[in-house]
């Protein structure tokens, strides 16, 4: 399989959500089973040796590879969700977005400064969630952070939304 494979499985919904838009949906990509596994194996090449500790994935189709690429590296799983859905006492970041803001919100307890965290999410376009994810997990004092997409959007330049020496990896850039 390759990343034109890829590709090819990925569904292109035009005006969703607003009119304008051409948005990306992975579910197709999550439904293929040898996508899945492309995706899989990919992303474990990536980062099998960088001593990850901890994914987090970002609501709600990070949590899907997250998932499987934390249990993959022996680590452990964090979700990064919007507020009002972890039960226990949690941290937030709240950030702009293109039309407004939002907040992002973990468990108070779920990174320390032991803990070298990949953060995962589908798509990266303008960064701004991501960002505030990091921002986040900064400040729970994880030693080591790494950031990884499955798809970034080029035209966006969501990568200027990280500080320059955090490593930014996507496994396909359209």
């Amino acid at each position: 399989m390759s990343k034109e494979t890829l590709k090819a499985n990925l569904r292109e919904i035009p005006d969703f959500p607003i009119p304008g838009i051409l948005f990306y949906d992975v579910t197709t990509l999550f439904k293929n089973p040898e996508c899945l596994q492309e995706m899989l194996d990919s992303l474990y090449e990536m980062y099998k040796d960088k001593g990850i500790t901890k994914v987090v994935g970002i609501e709600s189709r990070g949590f899907i590879m997250g998932g499987a690429l934390a249990a993959r590296l022996g680590a452990g799983f964090v979700m990064a969700r919007k507020p009002g859905k972890l039960p226990a006492e949690v941290v937030e970041e709240t950030y702009a977005k293109e039309y407004g803001t939002d907040t992002i919100q973990i468990h108070k307890d779920a990174i320390d400064e032991n803990d070298v965290v990949l953060l995962h999410d589908d798509l990266l376009a303008t960064g701004g969630t991501m960002a505030a994810t990091h921002r986040l997990v900064q400040r729970c004092g994880a030693k080591k952070i790494f950031i990884n997409f499955i798809i970034e959007l080029g035209g966006l330049n969501g990568r200027k939304a990280f500080p320059e020496d955090i490593t930014v990896d996507t496994l396909l850039t359209l």
